[in-house]
């Protein structure tokens, strides 16, 4: 063999089935081949298992779809290139001309503009209340046919609570699917509830380290199949080394949630017991609105935190100016602290009664809990407030 062919069929090196690497390896590989033309056609009918081209499979990829279906409690996973494309793949998935898509002020910006934007020109109307309207909820569900309920919980920024056993207990009455973004709340919380399809931004706690985006779909088999069926043609899909990453990640998951979500809870603690500080959002405080809902609902409380200074707009400012191991930028979930002022929080595109339901006002800042010391944090936090 000529060398210019040989660097194109380098030797193969295989592993034998009783010496498996203790880490599975990185398929970067976009093609795989078959032997005969007719394996090649019976991989394309099911009939047997298989690869053919990485946007539909790979086998790092799919390792963590697996993982992330088993512990969310359902059939399968469709991983995505960001968490606003798992998010977009779902809607455009299952909501077509003409159906009403019922969702709420507390959304994600960009999940909220996909419902309002996206899948308005394309026929699809919605509604918007706040996660905490029940009622509302049970009335828009009676009064209109609706093809999907699509919320958070807890929400971002507020930590609102939504009542899953009430939401999707009228929304299958009313014969509508229910998908919840379950991103702040992670893998191990909410599969007990009859909850459609779950998504979520792989982004943050699942990878966990602020170094790779990606997002995930997790539902029953009958729906994961229709949805993966547009995820692969939109081509939004995760690439086998980003999967290799968030797969790297989980394995330590655990063990930062419960370091994170137990820092927020002294956090939340300490700032609400200090003058300066007018409103904590934390569904771990007992004086939370919904703090039983969130204790029978969830494991934990999650490593987000939101508060209301009692201050003005430059001493909002001096504030977050002053922190030390809070870095100001977006996103959540990874090891280290991060803060966003209010003039990044503010919602957009909602109108002013919508912006004022959605509870972010002129003091609002967040928090995303790291896996510091707690202690250094509520220090830096103490001394960046005025006394």
């Amino acid at each position: 063999m000529r060398g210019r062919t040989r660097v194109n069929h380098p030797p193969e090196v295989a592993v034998a089935a009783d010496n498996r690497p203790l880490v599975a390896p990185i398929y970067q590989s976009v093609k795989f081949a078959f032997d005969s033309v007719e394996e090649a056609l019976r991989a394309e009918r099911g009939e047997r298992p298989g690869f053919s081209y990485t946007r539909r499979a790979n086998p790092t990829s799919r390792q963590l779809e697996r993982l992330l279906a088993e512990l969310q409690g359902r059939d399968d996973c469709i991983a995505c290139g960001s968490g606003v494309a798992a998010v977009a793949a779902s809607l455009l998935a299952l909501a077509r001309a003409g159906d009403h898509v019922l969702g709420f002020v507390e959304t994600y910006g960009p999940s909220r503009q996909l419902l309002q934007g996206l899948l308005g020109r394309f026929g699809v109307a919605h509604t918007l209340l706040t996660i905490e309207d029940d009622a509302g909820i049970g009335r828009v569900l009676a009064a209109r046919p609706t093809r999907l309920v699509y919320f958070e919980s807890p929400t971002n920024p507020l930590n609102r609570i939504a009542d899953l056993a009430a939401i999707t207990r009228a929304a299958h009455a009313h014969g509508a699917l229910t998908v919840l973004d379950n991103t702040l709340a992670g893998f191990h919380n909410h599969g007990q509830y009859g909850i459609d399809v779950f998504v979520h931004s792989l982004t943050k706690y699942a990878a966990g380290h602020g170094d790779v985006l990606g997002g995930a779909i997790i539902a029953r088999q009958e729906l994961a199949d229709r949805i993966r069926r547009d995820a692969v043609n939109l081509g939004a899909v995760l690439d086998p080394h980003a999967a290799f990453l968030v797969l790297r990640g989980m394995r330590t998951y655990y063990l930062r949630y419960e370091a994170q979500a137990a820092s927020a809870l002294a956090v939340a603690t300490f700032l609400a017991g200090h003058p300066a500080v007018a409103r904590v959002h934390y569904p771990g405080l007992p004086d939370h609105a919904r703090h039983a809902l969130a204790r029978a609902q969830m494991h934990d409380f999650g490593a987000v935190v939101t508060f209301d200074l009692a201050l003005d707009a430059d001493g909002v400012r001096s504030f977050v100016d002053a922190l030390e191991f809070f870095a100001i930028g977006p996103s959540l979930g990874s090891v280290e602290s991060l803060v966003l002022p209010p003039e990044l929080l503010r919602p957009r595109g909602l109108s002013a009664e919508q912006a004022a339901a959605s509870g972010i006002g002129p003091a609002t800042v967040r928090l995303s809990i790291g896996i510091e010391d707690p202690a250094d944090l509520i220090a830096d936090l103490d001394a960046a407030l005025p006394r």
